[in-house]
């Protein structure tokens, strides 16, 4: 089947020049499979392109042998260009969960009470199953209503992902508890008050100039980017930085690290720009014409009415706002028109924030597409297209001006209110430069550690355009969850989008540009996760204003999103302000954020609760049923990047479910039936099968599901800049805000009530007036620093930090899979050799860690890339090979050491990261049964190396009971 591209001429000659290119590279990499003797021909041999899941984060391309309905081998594919044919440890090792003897295969029912050691699971039908779930949960909301149902589900495998979108329609229930709320969530938060949804995504694939790094070490785990993409990038980049509190695997090969004390991120960021603006290196017009940046102040007026902004998930808000708008002028203004300073006219002028036009401009998106050019980036992988990047435009009568304006960025003027008040007024821009005067270099070396003309080194080498002619920044930045667990999470994230914006790096090529888009909606891109086919609806306003939490965290009206996980389980143990008496898990586990230790207790009360999973977990050992679920090589799925790689591809269904597994899709439609709740619109078929379910979701593009299944066979992943034309994408086109591409009524600008990318966010003046100063990006030193807690020093003498990327694992996943565990058996806790020696700790020691919240052990890592004073511990760590209730996570999760009531001020994310605890060896003398080992409850070792025979007993590949 040939494909047809975007009409666009320059997208047609591209794909032919590419397409060229790719044909005449000599020295292309093969697949493995093509260079490998041809099977006997006795056997039947498939070889079946689709996606890995092996982590939860990157959509990376591979192909899956088969043979005799098994599978023998997963290897990468070069057609994704994303990542590049990469294959790593987790993908390779995903056969041996596929065949795990201890995977779930049958729904299970608990038949021992929840606190005893072994639930004592029975097997039993999936008619009884759903009969008992039907009949609980609507016992459950007819006596107490739906908001007391709480639902979980993991992160990004799409299709077990029901919390997300599913199962509150189901219930009518608001509180989903997801790790969506510490990781990848608040930055999506912070973009979209500040500029667009989810745009801390990086385009990696486009190969920036400059690469930064921030918080992360995605070539170690495939986290964002794929771990060949992020290598490749950072060897192509003429310059390479990280900024990371511990030198990383890549980070070594870095032209500049900075190496900035734990979660003082915002505080480096707003230093950054402040050497930016001082320098001048900010992008001028994209700051005057795409920010608020001009839009005048009145700082000694009381909030009045502004534009109307929309709710992340349902309703509509009046900003109030002390940005000057024409209803403050006089009482016939519109509270739309946002007032600025025109300098060329000497005279105040307005942008309107209801048509998204500046006073006198006139504009379509066809006039947006007259001037422009390819991208010009360097090094693009075989067969990724360029994309179109449309000139910049400004405020002259080219630019659909009546008379040219220019708006002052700096200055201050006087202007007489409705009621005849006079006040002096600045744009935004005024104080914005003032907030980040207040972290100049030699300010923000004393709170991150780093000497100040460092900081000045990084800003000017990210800032500085190394090819000026493309018109556009060296690359945007790639910062990840590091930045989300200080408490400080939606301030540093719109201070790394401000830094991003400013630099005119903001949607452009290697620049932060959000999701990929492609036929599919954007609630589309969790497969089977956030959405049904028009059955039941979304929760309303009304609803979802009793999230959990939502009080406590009044920004979270805005939001809508999630349930703050703590106040969510504090509410299962306290009934407070109403009953949360059930749940839900699809995936997810309750090790992820807040204290461990009461989350575990906070499920032990409830009425009923069921797992979907694919193990015994530590999460489904409270659980009353616990049903199994399907392994990616099972699933059918689209998988556009959930990032800014720009690619499509499929989970194809490779092998059969073994046992009585469900695949979660069906899960969900029957889960529907069982309560007598519409899955599907179509009142002849409301509960589809899933051939209909995956028909009806790629309908977008013209296909049925077997039919993009067999292009995707014989071609491999689409290259999203270059789609069908019928698929009407916009992933090939840059600067999308200039051509009304990225908002719902297609009108120019972003997603913010203003339409700008807000420095002053109306959305936090309005939902959090009583903070002023974080009204703009702002820093706040983690709640229990030694800046704010210093009196907690001599009783805990070292930081932890926590959360560096395993590559053989993915959060708290594959413990149970013998390839992984064998490399990486036990939890390390990295510490300084100086701190080594002073606390006689010696290299594989195990050390007890511990704070007020909780102790755990872990064994040490001697490393001199982090700071002395710092240890840096692993996360998500539990024993699979313990036979006992919670399997060990309590003897080595390091949330058991985190404080469950500091979070967040806007979103309530965890406080997971820069706390203070204290170390000591482990000894036969204070561990328990005498072993400084971890060891279950009846005195089991855990495995501790590779040695170990469990992990050959785990490594007998079972077929349905067949070894």
């Amino acid at each position: 089947m040939t494909r047809r591209v975007l009409s666009r001429r320059s997208f047609a000659k591209l794909s032919a020049a590419t397409a060229l290119a790719g044909a005449t590279l000599t020295n292309a990499p093969a697949a493995f499979a093509d260079t490998e003797p041809v099977p006997s021909p006795e056997k039947d041999v498939k070889r079946i392109r689709t996606c890995c899941r092996g982590c939860g984060k990157m959509e990376c391309g591979v192909w899956v042998t088969v043979e005799d309905g098994r599978a023998v081998k997963v290897e990468g594919d070069t057609s994704c260009f994303t990542s590049g044919g990469n294959c790593c440890a987790k993908s390779q090792s995903s056969i041996q969960a596929a065949y795990h003897p201890d995977r779930v295969l049958y729904p299970l029912k608990r038949t021992n009470p929840k606190d005893a050691d072994d639930p004592g699971w029975a097997r039993i039908s999936w008619d009884e199953a759903y009969a008992t779930m039907g009949e609980k949960y609507n016992e459950i909301i007819a006596k107490y209503g739906g908001p007391s149902i709480m639902m979980m589900s993991g992160t990004s495998r799409c299709w077990c992902m029901g919390a997300y979108g599913t199962f509150p329609a189901l219930f009518q229930s608001p509180n989903r508890v997801t790790p969506y709320q510490v990781c990848k969530g608040p930055r999506h938060f912070g973009t979209l008050m500040q500029s667009a949804y989810a745009f801390s995504w990086q385009a990696t694939v486009d190969q920036p100039e400059v690469m930064v790094r921030w918080g992360s070490g995605t070539e170690l785990s495939n986290y964002d980017d794929s771990c060949r993409m992020t290598v490749d990038t950072a060897m192509h980049a003429q310059k390479f930085i990280t900024v990371d509190p511990r030198l990383t695997n890549l980070g070594k090969e870095s032209d500049i690290w900075q190496p900035l004390y734990p979660q003082t991120d915002g505080a480096l960021a707003l230093s950054w720009m402040h050497v930016i603006i001082e320098k001048n290196l900010f992008d001028e017009l994209f700051v005057k014409k795409w920010t608020d940046a001009p839009f005048l102040v009145v700082e000694d007026m009381e909030p009045s009415p502004g534009p109307m902004g929309a709710k992340f998930r349902a309703g509509f808000f009046q900003t109030m706002t002390r940005l000057l708008t024409e209803s403050d002028l006089k009482p016939d203004g519109s509270p739309s028109k946002l007032m600025c300073w025109d300098t060329l006219a000497n005279r105040l002028t307005y942008f309107d924030a209801e048509t998204m036009l500046w006073e006198g401009e006139t504009w379509s998106m066809e006039q947006g597409m007259v001037r422009g050019k390819e991208a010009q980036q360097n090094n693009l992988f075989p067969g990724v297209a360029q994309g179109w990047v449309p000139d910049q435009t400004g405020f002259t009568e080219e630019d659909g001006f009546a008379v040219a304006i220019d708006p002052a960025l700096t200055g201050s003027y006087k202007v007489t209110l409705a009621d005849g008040s006079v006040h002096e007024v600045k744009p935004v821009w005024e104080h914005f430069k003032a907030r980040c005067a207040e972290y100049a270099p030699d300010k923000a070396s004393v709170i991150t550690h780093i000497p100040a003309e460092q900081i000045e080194e990084a800003a000017v080498t990210y800032a500085t355009r190394l090819r000026p002619e493309t018109g556009y920044g060296n690359g945007g930045i790639g910062y990840m969850l590091a930045i989300e667990h200080g408490c400080n999470a939606i301030q540093n994230s719109r201070a790394l989008d401000a830094l991003v914006g400013i630099t005119g790096n903001w949607d452009t090529p290697g620049g932060n540009r959000g999701g990929t888009t492609s036929f599919l909606t954007p609630v589309q891109v969790n497969f089977a996760g956030n959405t049904n086919m028009g059955g039941a609806p979304d929760p309303d306003e009304a609803t979802l204003d009793k999230l959990a939490g939502i009080d406590e965290f009044p920004v979270l009206k805005w939001w809508q999103y999630w349930a703050d996980a703590n106040a969510c389980y504090e509410q299962m143990q306290t009934g407070d302000p109403y009953p949360i008496v059930a749940g839900i898990a699809q995936s997810g586990d309750f090790m992820n954020m807040g204290n461990s230790l009461y989350n575990w207790e906070s499920f032990k009360d409830l009425d009923f609760f069921v797992c979907i999973d694919f193990w015994h977990t530590p999460l489904s050992d409270r659980a009353d049923l616990l049903v199994p679920c399907a392994h990616w090589i099972e699933a059918n799925a689209t998988r556009p990047s959930q990032g800014a790689s720009g690619g499509l591809g499929l989970n194809v269904q490779c092998v059969e479910r073994p046992g009585e597994v469900e695949y979660d899709l069906n899960f969900n439609i029957n889960l529907y039936k069982a309560m007598g709740v519409p899955f599907s619109a179509d009142p002849d078929n409301p509960w589809p099968t899933e051939e209909e379910y995956c028909d009806d979701y790629v309908k977008g593009s013209g296909l049925t599901w077997q039919q993009m299944v067999d292009e995707f066979q014989e071609n491999g992943w689409w290259d999203c800049k270059v789609l069908p034309a019928e698929w009407k994408g916009t992933w090939g086109f840059y600067r999308r805000y200039q051509l009304g591409m990225l908002r719902p009524d297609m009108k120019p600008g972003m997603q913010t009530p203003t339409g700008k990318m807000e420095l002053w966010s109306t959305v936090m003046e309005t939902f959090f007036p009583e903070n002023p100063d974080d009204i703009l990006p702002n820093y706040a030193e983690a709640p229990l620093s030694r800046t704010e807690h210093p009196e907690l020093e001599e009783e805990y003498p070292l930081i932890c930090n926590t959360g560096r990327r395993i590559p053989v694992y993915f959060h708290s996943e594959h413990r149970q899979l013998p390839w992984c565990r064998e490399q990486w058996p036990v939890p390390r806790m990295e510490i300084h050799p100086d701190d080594a020696a002073k606390y006689g700790i010696k290299q594989g020691d195990w050390v007890w860690i511990e704070n007020e919240n909780g102790k755990i052990r872990q064994v040490a890592d001697i490393y001199a890339g982090i700071e002395p004073g710092v240890i840096n511990c692993e996360h998500q760590w539990w024993y699979p090979e313990l036979n006992q209730s919670g399997h060990g996570f309590e003897l080595s999760g390091v949330n058991c050491l985190v404080s469950r009531d500091l979070r967040d001020r806007h979103c309530g994310a965890s406080y997971l990261r820069s706390y203070p605890v204290k170390i000591y060896k482990a000894t036969p003398e204070n561990s328990p049964f005498g072993n400084p080992c971890p060891c279950g409850n009846d005195g089991t070792e855990i495995i501790h190396d590779a040695t170990d025979p469990r992990l050959k007993e785990w490594a007998k590949l079972s077929f349905e009971g067949e070894e």
